[in-house]
């Protein structure tokens, strides 16, 4: 068994790293109990008491077998410019205020970012724009987001992914996505009371959010995405589309800061009125 430091704190994990080792934020103890199938991801989604429980029970899901098969292997294997720090390799529950004026989410971790860090959208290149996109519009204290132990902080802002766990290529199948689902709409569910602006980052995102929204959508066609596409809600809410923030679409310049300034500017504008 090889144990690295983290590349912060300096204390020792395996990887991937075991439910209550000490790793920052880590919302889970031995104790937690594990989802196997879709059935008990179901089963404890629903019975989770808390956004704390919930966070909890997510963090050691493994429900999916060739997505755990996927971020352990990656874990294991690391990129070699990380290769001297331990990862996460466990799914990746979400980061931010309980009581979230914006409600941000997207598709799923990244292989070498959240996957490696244990937060959401961080330690990569798309978590790079999206917190300094989120720093200049006021939402968060800090314009970088590096590992789960450099004091980024937010008040009003819940950042999530509809999947929990890294997917090769990014991509999970459609039965993971479904097996997932139980996790997103718990949460969901918690934090609606609060949420006045729901930004999504890609089509996935706006899929997903669709569906949790579909109570609260009008009887017509439902709205398409694309970047900046506002849906008001007849609950007073507003679904916002924001391209995700890849380093594919920012190398294009399909995605500028200047547009992920729009977006998020028009979210806040709109979660403060």
């Amino acid at each position: 068994m090889t144990v690295l430091p983290h590349p912060r704190t300096g204390v020792v994990f395996e990887s991937p790293v075991p439910p209550g080792a000490g790793w920052p934020g880590d919302p889970a103890v031995p104790e937690t109990p594990m989802a196997a199938d879709a059935a008990a991801v179901a089963t404890l989604a629903a019975t989770a008491g808390d956004l704390t429980a919930l966070d909890a029970l997510v963090s050691v899901c493994r429900a999916c077998p060739r997505l755990v098969a996927w971020r352990e292997d990656v874990a294991i294997a690391k990129r070699r410019s990380f290769a001297g720090e331990p990862y996460w390799g466990r799914p990746i529950a979400g980061w931010g205020s309980q009581r979230p004026k914006i409600l941000v989410l997207g598709l799923a971790p990244a292989a070498h970012g959240g996957n490696r860090t244990g937060r959401v959208f961080t330690g990569d290149r798309s978590g790079d724009q999206l917190f300094a996109a989120l720093h200049r519009a006021g939402l968060v204290n800090q314009p970088t987001s590096v590992d789960a132990a450099d004091g980024l902080t937010t008040n009003d802002i819940r950042v999530v992914a509809a999947v929990r766990c890294a997917p090769p290529a990014n991509k999970p199948a459609p039965d993971e996505r479904a097996t997932c689902e139980p996790w997103l709409t718990a949460e969901w569910q918690m934090i609606a009371p609060s949420v006045r602006v729901i930004v999504t980052l890609g089509g996935f995102g706006w899929q997903a959010a669709l569906r949790l929204l579909a109570d609260d959508l009008p009887g017509v066609a439902k709205p398409k995405f694309g970047h900046g596409a506002l849906v008001e809600l007849p609950s007073g809410r507003v679904l916002l589309g924001c391209y995700h923030p890849s380093q594919q679409n920012m190398f294009t310049g399909r995605l500028t800061p200047a547009m992920l300034d729009d977006v998020f500017r028009e979210a806040h504008a709109r979660a403060y009125r």
